[in-house]
Formats: C-alpha cells, sequence, structure tokens
C-alpha cells in the first residue's frame, strides 16, 4: 500500500508540469513563470532526484527525473526568451 501511495503522488506530482512545458513550447509566453522560483525547483528537485539515487527509491528516482526534464525545459525556454 505504501509504494502505491508513492506511486500514486509521484505521477501527480510530476505530470502537473506538463501543462505548463506544454504551454511554454507552443506559445513561447513565460512572463508569468518566476525564474527565481522555478530555479529553486529546480535545485530542490535535482536534490529530491539525488535522494533517490542514494536510497535506491525507484518512485524518487523517476518522477524527480522526469519532474527535472519538464522544469528544465520551462526554465530553458524562459532564460532563451528573456
Amino acid at each position: 500500500m505504501t509504494d502505491i501511495v508513492g506511486f500514486l503522488a509521484a505521477i501527480i506530482t510530476t505530470i502537473c508540469y506538463i501543462p505548463q512545458a506544454w504551454h511554454v513550447i507552443r506559445s513561447r509566453q513565460t512572463a508569468g513563470i518566476s525564474l527565481a522560483a522555478f530555479s529553486m525547483l529546480f535545485i530542490g528537485v535535482s536534490l529530491w532526484a539525488l535522494y533517490g539515487f542514494l536510497k535506491g527509491d525507484w518512485p524518487l528516482i523517476l518522477a524527480n527525473t522526469i519532474s527535472l526534464v519538464l522544469i528544465g525545459t520551462i526554465l530553458i525556454m524562459k532564460i532563451k526568451l528573456k
């Protein structure tokens, strides 16, 4: 049961970035996105991914690696379009 809760949490918190990343890529608009907030989020998620690797916790590794790709895409677009 614990793993199911972990995987569900990982899935939901990971897919929440898909609409934002898709919107930024499609519209090329990043004015409403905080560079500081997304930079801190990227660092925090990187640390969660590292923590998952150190513990061998696959839900943490998978969710945070996918989140890093999505958040990284948003950050790159924010910096490029600034």
